[in-house]
């Protein structure tokens, strides 16, 4: 599955509540995203607002457009990102830059002809 690198800007006056609304996604929401092929999504949020995503989708062609477009079609993303627009610099969530990936530790391993990088397991 590819994986995608993405940012975006919070608000600095909004990171509480962004946090607390992060802390319980509506459950809708949450099998909306798993539905429209998003995995292993994650979110990092900087103090200064700095929000970096991270998401794993099934398209490998259209990436996060793809993934994002699939989960767009839902009911309850439209609300959830009518909620979340005035939390974000740019005025919605829709607005990601995706970062491109510049080094891989267990794809280098591999070319290297080492075994990938473990979970606290010895190789």
């Amino acid at each position: 599955m590819p994986r995608v690198c993405f940012t975006l800007q919070v608000r600095p006056d909004r990171l509480a509540e962004y946090r607390e609304r992060h802390a319980a996604v509506w459950p809708e929401m949450l099998r909306a995203l798993r539905d429209a092929g998003w995995r292993d999504y994650q979110l990092f949020l900087r103090e200064d607002g700095l929000l970096v995503g991270i998401v794993e989708t099934d398209d490998s062609a259209g990436g996060l457009a793809a993934a994002q477009a699939a989960v767009d079609a839902t009911e309850v993303s439209a609300r959830w990102e009518a909620e979340m627009a005035p939390f974000f610099e740019t005025g919605d969530g829709r607005g990601k830059s995706s970062l491109d990936l510049v080094f891989d530790l267990d794809a280098q391993l591999r070319a290297a002809g080492e075994p990938p990088a473990t979970n606290g397991e010895t190789p």
